[in-house]
């Protein structure tokens, strides 16, 4: 892939996706109403809310469900097997709905159709799909949904390249205390069982000025809790003159009065001392951070191309343990990469153990074609990985019942988020290390942050009384 200068979509280009989107309303028979499923990240649900943004724009309004709306869109992951064939399957599943209704519009975009050769897929294989494009042109959707519209024919549109910056997109945000801001977009690691490079581009890192304005917006707003977002957020700035760098962009964003700031994700490698400095003295930082380290096998992180060793993870991890105590870790963990031995998969094992992780995402390994690892020999029966998978769960679920069980008559602070679905008389929501919290509660609380007592703790959430607003 070609290493492209950054691109920034220039004023003129956004002005012609505006009149775009005047002109689209003005149709006669254009589709009034939309529903997004979204797939994946963070990073798709925050283009999600940018995808809503531009339709309601153009008119649409959103509908309650799938079967109901005038345009469905598919924004989609392909960072597994699984997620690609989920979204297909769900794309399939409208083709019968269309028949009942035939004026209904289809529309996929996302990572998946990034994916080298998807694009000619779609329009060989799913001819039902009317509009089609990929992650680097989210901002021509005014265009593209015209053009299918106006000329009643299918519309596909992939960049060759990924360097591009959008700035002043229209966001529809899913809830008015909480909110996404992302920081940069793209990807210069490529592990080796990673597609994201491929479909998200290379590293480009937004403007300070910008981001902090955003920000400040969001402040004005009342938005209690931000996630600043980007596929590797520890190299924020390595591609912008002046030495900006990630810790000073989150002590300039902490300034501005948001009482909570979170991240996601951090590459082990480029976790400096900087930024632990930062968590440890920001008291506006939220106390998580989410750390994947894929594998505790040397061979086997050295075959990902990940470039720490277990030895400087676990270093790491002790550094951030003595600067900022209560700080909660959680990580990714993949098992049976191409080659892995038993004696590989016990490394994992012994260091989910030592780090004792507040919680992990864990995945059997998924081939992705395009990338490296997918031509490697050694795949491990699947038989065997499951068994390993079940093994590293059962484990992981020992390591939060033990980090739960720590948090049992301490006092936390938590953003209510919304009524339990399981009690209407119950209300929940995330600690600061973001783990759930359920407790009585009314709903003027939510969007507020309480202080919860910590009385219990089941598998997966906390349970707690309220003792006063912070």
């Amino acid at each position: 892939m070609k290493n492209e200068t950054t691109v920034r979509v220039t004023p003129e280009e956004m002005a012609a996706q505006a009149r775009f989107a005047r002109e689209f309303s003005a149709l006669p028979e254009r589709p009034k109403t939309y529903f997004i499923v979204t797939y994946g990240c963070q990073m798709n649900a925050h283009d999600s809310e940018k995808l809503a943004g531009m339709l309601e724009e153009m008119g649409l309004a959103p509908a309650p469900a799938r079967e109901q709306a005038d345009f469905v869109l598919h924004n989609t992951c392909c960072i597994r097997d699984n997620a690609e064939r989920k979204a297909l399957g769900n794309v399939t599943w409208l083709k019968e709905i269309k028949k009942e209704r035939p004026e209904m519009l289809i529309g996929v975009c996302g990572c998946m159709v990034q994916e080298p050769g998807m694009a000619e897929k779609l329009l060989r294989q799913y001819p039902f799909v009317d509009v089609a494009f990929g992650t680097g042109n989210i901002h021509r959707l005014p265009e593209l949904l015209y053009r299918a519209v106006e000329t009643k024919r299918r519309v596909v549109s992939v960049p060759d390249e990924q360097s591009t910056l959008i700035e002043g997109l229209p966001i529809r945000r899913e809830s008015p205390f909480q909110a996404y801001v992302t920081i940069m977009y793209g990807c210069n690691n490529f592990c080796s069982y990673c597609i994201v490079p491929y479909v998200r581009g290379r590293e480009r890192s937004r403007e300070m000025k910008d981001i902090l304005a955003e920000v400040e917006g969001l402040q004005k707003k009342g938005v209690q809790e931000i996630m600043l977002l980007g596929q590797n957020v520890n190299s924020y700035g390595n591609d912008v003159p002046g030495g900006v760098t990630f810790p000073r962009l989150l002590h300039e964003v902490s300034r501005l009065g948001i009482p909570r700031i979170r991240f996601m994700t951090s590459h082990p490698k480029d976790l400096s001392d900087e930024l632990i400095r930062e968590m440890a003295e920001n008291p506006a930082l939220c106390r998580h951070l989410h750390l994947p380290v894929q594998s505790g096998s040397n061979r086997i992180l050295e075959a990902m191309n990940r470039r720490y060793t277990r030895e400087s993870y676990l270093e790491k991890v002790e550094k951030i343990r003595k600067a900022a105590p209560d700080v909660g870790l959680t990580t990714d963990l993949i098992v049976a990469f191409p080659g892995e031995t038993d004696a590989d998969f016990e490394d994992t094992m012994d260091l989910a153990r030592r780090v004792c992780f507040d919680s992990a995402f864990t995945f059997i390994y998924s081939p992705r074609e395009g990338t490296r690892a997918a031509k490697m020999p050694g795949r491990v029966d699947p038989a065997l990985a499951t068994e390993r998978i079940e093994r590293l769960i059962a484990l992981q679920e020992e390591m939060t019942q033990k980090r739960f069980a720590e948090m049992i008559g301490k006092t936390e602070s938590v953003l209510v988020t919304g009524q339990s679905r399981r009690n209407e008389t119950q209300f929940t929501g995330k600690t600061s290390r973001n783990i759930s919290v359920n407790f009585e509660g009314g709903a003027d609380m939510i969007g507020k942050i309480v202080q919860v007592k910590i009385t219990a703790a089941s598998k997966t959430t906390l349970k707690g009384v309220v003792e006063g607003d912070a």
